[in-house]
């Protein structure tokens, strides 16, 4: 819709809209969340063991690129569902895979009791998280955005956002209250209680879920016969290079986290000696800063342009990516702390109007398909950050130096995405301007 001004009843069915789509990613990135930390600190240990911790690190972290990879495939499955069935079709199907992957890992048997058929079966479980992952952020920002006033598409891009940093605090909230078990305790059972939080969360998700109207864009994309067959082909054929400026722009929020989380809590605890605890808790404090920042970002994108607001915070996150790991180095847990707040903090500013950007790049009858394979296919490489800086720290002698220029390489990255990215959304706008004035003129 395109009115700057909604009345009261079209202004609570957006908000509706958006409080389920929030809901939705909060459990969703809760499960994937909750798999990237624990494959720090417990699948290290029940699933790959090994005489070398830090192969059994790298095996660890290999299961987690794996979902990763399975992304992509889950991007063109929803993409396409929701492009020619419906956008609220795509996003039931997405959470409900999400939570029976991630409650059943809750009950798998591990090494010990099996043998490698442990890891074969978390790795099953963690592409089936992959293929939901993919599907489900690209539908649930259409959903919003596609409800949302044109003058508000940055605020309302960033409440789907909030989701990840209340999933951070849902999901390491779980790991810290259980990891305060006796470690027989914790790796026995312990571990299991926030993976079968799943279930539960599941429920309220799909009832949210039903509850969704479909997007009035589809609706008239299905009146006037305009749903296209194979949506991601046309995608690729008419705005390939546009996927590929919107990937670049969203690399550092989807991917960059990881190296802040997930590494940087095995880095602590493995290399710096800090307890579990420790680095569980100053991850949570890194959420709260996450959502602040979601929120403001989301403002300032809607007075400025989300393409100013990413690409300044791919610049933030760049000159600070040594400066957080300056702070973890010190051994200090609140110097440790801090740092790890700032890291999360620079690299959600491009996170929170990052959907605004990319919906602004597509038309809207392949829009799904092209902002979700766009927004995984470079997410794969988020998958393997967590393992190349692994490989960095071993090459470089346990020195952090190396993982502080991967993110700020990264960071980068997404700066020059979001230029591009934006001068490409101004062309796209100017056009449509013209071809309605030129449609004005012939009548």
């Amino acid at each position: 819709m395109s009115e700057t001004t909604i009345s009261p009843e079209r202004r609570r069915q957006v908000n509706r809209v958006a409080a389920s789509a929030f809901a939705g990613t909060a459990m969703e990135w809760y499960d994937y969340i909750l798999y990237g930390t624990a494959s720090a600190i417990v699948f290290t240990k029940l699933f790959f063991p090994a005489e070398d911790l830090a192969v059994a690190t790298l095996l660890s972290f290999a299961t987690f690129a794996a979902g990763f990879v399975a992304r992509p495939l889950g991007a063109l499955i929803f993409g396409h569902i929701g492009d020619r069935i419906g956008r609220r079709a795509a996003v039931v199907g997405s959470i409900a895979l999400m939570g029976l992957a991630t409650g059943l890992i809750g009950l798998l048997p591990t090494y010990e009791a099996i043998g490698v058929g442990a890891a074969i079966a978390l790795l099953f479980m963690r592409l089936c998280q992959g293929i939901s992952a993919g599907g489900e952020w690209g539908g649930a920002m259409v959903l919003v955005l596609e409800h949302a006033p044109k003058s508000r598409q940055g605020i309302y891009s960033a409440i789907p956002q909030l989701g990840s940093p209340i999933a951070t605090l849902l999901s390491t909230g779980a790991l810290t209250i259980v990891s305060t078990l006796p470690d027989d305790a914790f790796f026995s059972w312990g571990w299991r209680i926030p993976f079968l939080l799943a279930f539960p969360f599941l429920a309220v998700g799909l009832y949210l879920r039903f509850k969704v109207e479909e997007s009035p864009v589809f609706k008239e994309l299905q009146a006037q016969k305009e749903v296209v067959k194979v949506p991601i082909l046309s995608a690729i054929r008419h705005t390939g290079g546009r996927m590929v400026l919107g990937g670049m722009a969203a690399l550092l929020g989807g991917s960059g986290f990881f190296i802040v989380t997930t590494f940087l809590i095995s880095y602590g605890t493995q290399e710096l000696g800090y307890d579990r605890q420790t680095m569980l808790t100053a991850t949570l404090w890194g959420a709260l800063v996450q959502i602040a920042v979601i929120i403001t970002s989301g403002r300032i994108a809607d007075r400025i342009g989300p393409w100013k607001v990413c690409a300044a915070g791919g610049l933030i996150a760049a000159v600070l990516a040594f400066p957080v790991f300056w702070l973890v180095d010190t051994g200090n847990i609140g110097l440790a702390t801090l740092g790890i707040m700032i890291g999360m903090g620079s690299l959600t500013i491009p996170y929170g109007p990052i959907g605004s950007l990319l919906s602004g790049l597509f038309p809207a009858k392949y829009r799904y398909s092209a902002m979700a394979v766009s927004y995984n296919v470079f997410g794969i490489i988020g998958g393997f950050l967590p393992i190349l800086s692994q490989s960095i720290l071993i090459a470089t002698g346990n020195q952090s130096w190396g993982v502080s220029l991967l993110l700020a390489a990264v960071a980068l990255t997404t700066m020059i995405g979001a230029i591009g990215a934006g001068s490409a959304a101004v062309r796209r706008k100017r056009a449509a301007e013209d071809a309605e004035e030129a449609e004005l003129l012939g009548q």
